[in-house]
């Protein structure tokens, strides 16, 4: 499956908006990136596509040297399951 990237998103589909999953960021600020949606088509679910998506976005954080501020469910989740991502974890104090 090909993810594309888009503007604030990472995609599956024929076009940013037309897809079938989706994960979208919006700049925080600070080099810091909010992760605030994440969709996948009950046709797809099951296969892992929105850990792929998670993924893509914390390979771009860290190529781009960004910390993440997770705010959709699945975005929290993710990085309450997996401590490889707390490198990327914006953390407030």
């Amino acid at each position: 499956m090909d993810i594309k990237r888009g503007k604030g998103k990472f995609y599956i589909g024929a076009s940013e908006t037309d897809f079938t999953a989706h994960i979208t960021f919006k700049n925080g600020g600070n080099n810091v990136i909010i992760v605030d949606h994440t969709f996948v088509d009950p046709s797809l679910r099951g296969q892992g596509i929105a850990a792929k998506l998670m993924q893509r976005v914390i390979d771009m954080a860290r190529e781009e040297n960004l910390k993440i501020v997770p705010v959709c469910s699945y975005a929290v989740a993710a990085f309450k399951r997996n401590p490889d991502f707390q490198d990327v974890l914006h953390k407030t104090s």
